[in-house]
């Protein structure tokens, strides 16, 4: 299972955000290949705390995570995020597209990093989780929207 633990997983994350354009066709969904980038920077703010995430726990939300984070399935499309993620709501709105790129892959460097320095929020669906289940959740909510844009 990849994870950005893994120093081979974090290169090829890096280099597949890299080969974003702003005219990136997406393959389902509504954001934009821009919008994508700040959603996914918006993510890593929330649970590095930078920005406030309402919780909202699903039943069950322990297995529905050990599924989202082991099974052997792609994310579904279609899922509707939180509002604060949501970059046509409370999100990050789009501005200029390298300098935002850049904004992501500084959190992405800054989430990945070890020592850390910050604490982990809950995750808004799965509450609390492990080093190990960030840095896999990490990963596959990066790999869902990349494959999204088709990179």
């Amino acid at each position: 299972m990849k994870t950005l633990a893994d120093v081979q997983s974090r290169k090829e994350i890096t280099e597949r955000v890299g080969r974003v354009c702003v005219d990136t066709p997406r393959q389902w969904g509504r954001m934009s290949a821009h919008q994508m980038l700040c959603h996914l920077a918006d993510s890593f703010r929330g649970v590095m705390g930078e920005k406030s995430l309402a919780l909202k726990p699903t039943f069950g939300h322990g297995v529905i995570k050990w599924i989202a984070l082991n099974a052997p399935l792609q994310w579904p499309h279609g899922l509707k995020t939180m509002p604060e993620v949501d970059q046509e709501i409370d999100g990050t709105k789009p501005a200029e597209f390298e300098a935002d790129r850049d904004e992501l892959l500084q959190l992405f460097e800054k989430f990945t990093r070890r020592p850390r320095d910050f604490a982990w929020k809950p995750h808004p669906m799965f509450l609390e989780m492990s080093e190990q289940e960030w840095m896999r959740w990490g990963y596959l909510h990066m790999d869902h929207h990349l494959r999204q844009f088709g990179v």
